[in-house]
């Protein structure tokens, strides 16, 4: 069908913008180019940074904050990206709505990806005007991932997808009886290692926006302690008012040790989780069609794991950080994809 093929097209290439914006606002973040544009949308008033450094009134409009251009290119680079999402987005919607045969996409879906899109343009102005308030940060990160997440669901989903699709169950193996039982213990894992996941993302996000990764800079203890001296009673404190520059953090170090703490043992508790849901499809020949979604899993978990070991191992490089986003995006499709062939009917 010529309306499944377009949808298939543009959800896949939905899904590498997302993951592209994703790892953009990782690096922008990263390099301290949050704020590298003082308004929203444009940057100083203008489509480009170039066109901003020919306008002097700009320059004088924004004296507080002088242009960088390199800067100023990263954050302006981010938005085309996210432009370019939003029209693919808007695309889908109106494919999946405007047919009047049976539609291969859920209505509901699509809408609510298109709701979220317009969700993260006020993210994303807030994060300008509000000068990266860590809550707004986090929020910000945690729609952007779950818009990858549709998006992915949205692919899955749609016929003659191998992902999607495949046989769940191995020769000779029937859905009912112990076969269901199976499946509905598989998928029952696979949802709470997913549900673990999205808070583990959470917290990255929210030890990112407080600049609480290098709190901690060695590995297994934390400032040459087993367990030190952490302030949790403000470290998660979803709100420090307003005209504050978040850049660089506000936090005392203590807070940003409790920050970093819970991340380390969330992704313990995420690894147990999600490795506890893989093994349960690759022990039990009935799940012989799932097994290569549940290796995907362990592989992008392993992956993960030793992205994080090694960057605090080596202080903290800008690449392996950014890497650390791309793992996390990596490990959420493969955990759906899990979960997709053990919904499939």
């Amino acid at each position: 069908m010529p309306l499944t093929r377009w949808l298939r097209r543009l959800a896949l290439a939905g899904v590498l913008l997302c993951l592209t914006v994703v790892v953009l606002g990782a690096y922008v973040r990263l390099t301290a180019a949050g704020l590298g544009c003082p308004d929203w949308p444009g940057c100083y008033g203008h489509l480009t940074p170039n066109g901003a450094a020919q306008d002097s009134a700009a320059a004088a409009a924004y004296a507080g904050t002088p242009l960088e251009p390199g800067r100023a290119w990263r954050e302006m680079i981010h938005r085309y990206a996210v432009g370019a999402l939003g029209v693919t987005i808007l695309l889908i919607t109106a494919l999946a709505t405007g047919g009047r045969r049976r539609r291969p996409v859920s209505v509901p879906l699509a809408l609510t990806l298109l709701a979220i899109v317009v969700v993260q343009a006020i993210l994303g102005r807030l994060t300008v005007t509000w000068q990266l308030n860590p809550l707004i940060v986090t929020l910000h990160l945690l729609f952007g991932m779950t818009t990858l997440a549709l998006l992915w669901w949205l692919y899955l989903s749609l016929p003659r997808d191998s992902w999607g699709t495949a046989a769940l169950l191995g020769p000779g193996h029937s859905i009912s009886g112990g076969g269901a039982l199976a499946v509905a213990s598989a998928r029952r894992l696979t949802l709470i290692g997913l549900a673990v996941l999205a808070l583990q993302i959470a917290v990255g996000g929210w030890t990112s926006s407080n600049y609480a990764a290098i709190a901690c800079p060695d590995l297994p203890t934390c400032q040459g302690a087993w367990w030190p001296p952490a302030d949790y009673r403000h470290a998660f404190a979803p709100w420090h008012g307003l005209n504050i520059n978040y850049q660089g953090g506000v936090l005392a170090m203590s807070a940003r040790i409790a920050i970093h703490l819970t991340h380390r043992l969330g992704a313990l508790v995420t690894g147990v989780a999600l490795t506890a849901a893989a093994v349960s499809v690759l022990r039990r020949r009935s799940l012989a069609g799932a097994r290569f979604r549940a290796g995907a899993v362990l592989g992008a978990l392993t992956l993960q794991l030793l992205i994080g070991v090694t960057m605090v191992l080596r202080a903290f490089p800008l690449w392996l950080a950014t890497a650390h986003t791309l793992g996390a995006a990596l490990l959420l499709l493969a955990t759906l994809a899990l979960l997709r062939s053990l919904s499939a009917r």
